[in-house]
């Protein structure tokens, strides 16, 4: 998750530093990936990672989520830092920062609660993941928590009781984390609603 808000906002800052119809391009191009369903990408995937000996491989399922989930973290950060005053890049520029500085010093601070609402999206997608690691992870060691739940389905029976425990004990993280970031995700999502 890290590691795709940190590109995330990157691409987002530089389509909103871009003028015209490359910005609009680039980033209807990196937005396009929420288009495609993931089962759509599963038997190219499986080919890709089986030679890249990534299958059965925890990186392999990181590289995996990041890719799969950018084109949400782009939408969500691309279309907030697009609603900064390009007068504040100005003035940095002017100050005398580059690009770098100007992207640390101006653009990730203003942008925390849209990085709040998009690190909220994402933990939930990755925390919940199913399909990747199901389609990717064999070997027990490796399983993520959605995949070992399903162990407590059987052909025949069910064991429910291990099967709500674990369930419940799955989603406490992410009710942890709405809590503490909820005045962020209502911020980063109503951003830019009431502009005028």
């Amino acid at each position: 998750m890290p590691l795709t808000l940190f590109l995330a906002s990157l691409a987002g800052y530089a389509v909103a530093r871009l003028k015209g119809f490359v910005s609009w391009a680039i980033f209807g191009f990196l937005v396009l990936g929420m288009a495609i369903p993931a089962q759509a990408n599963m038997v190219p995937l499986y080919v890709l990672f089986g030679r890249l000996g990534l299958l059965d491989n925890l990186s392999g399922l990181v590289l995996a989520n990041v890719v799969s989930t950018l084109p949400i973290a782009v939408f969500i950060l691309g279309g907030f830092m697009r609603t900064l005053p390009k007068e504040l890049y100005e003035a940095s520029s002017i100050d005398g920062s580059g690009p770098w500085k100007t992207y640390a010093s101006i653009a990730l601070p203003l942008s925390a609660p849209s990085i709040a609402a998009a690190a909220i999206f994402l933990f939930v997608i990755h925390w919940n993941e199913l399909l990747y690691p199901l389609l990717f992870i064999q070997s027990p060691g490796n399983r993520t928590l959605p995949l070992a739940l399903l162990s407590f389905q059987g052909e025949f029976q069910t064991d429910y009781p291990l099967l709500f425990a674990g369930v419940i004990l799955a989603s406490l993280p992410v009710v942890v984390a709405y809590v503490f970031l909820q005045r962020y995700f209502v911020a980063g999502i109503t951003a830019g609603a009431s502009k005028g």
